[in-house]
């Protein structure tokens, strides 16, 4: 069983940054593609971020392309999602997502992910 923890969070101004990060206790973490998504009050889950298994290839949603980066060190079973020139609207939860079947066409479904963590608060003041 993969259970992702979330770590990062936190309350932040507009155009500040931050550090999310996702750890799993797994031996073949490198084999898992790991996705952010979050949600905001009232909305669906929206993907954020992903970077998939082995060669590491990143994928962005439009609305954090340049300013949000996602990397793995698969050494330390840990993704990482710097967060940069934040802006109010980021303000919501945020969740990392595991999966180790997902295909690339599928990267961008929250549905298609088996494994989620908790979540973490990320609150961006104007």
């Amino acid at each position: 069983q993969v259970q992702p923890v979330e770590s990062g969070g936190g309350l932040v101004q507009a155009g500040g940054s931050l550090r999310l990060s996702c750890a799993a206790s797994v031996s073949t973490f490198s084999a898992y593609a790991v996705a952010w998504f979050r949600q905001p009050p009232g909305k669906e889950r929206e993907f954020v971020a992903a970077i998939f298994r082995s060669y590491g290839r990143t994928y962005y949603a439009d609305s954090v392309k340049g300013r949000f980066t996602i990397s793995r060190d698969n050494g330390k079973n840990t993704v990482s999602l710097q967060l940069d020139s934040l802006r109010t609207e980021d303000t919501t939860v945020y969740y990392c997502a595991v999966d180790q079947r997902l295909i690339l066409t599928s990267l961008r479904l929250p549905n298609a992910y088996d494994y989620w963590g908790q979540g973490t608060q990320v609150t961006v003041s104007s």
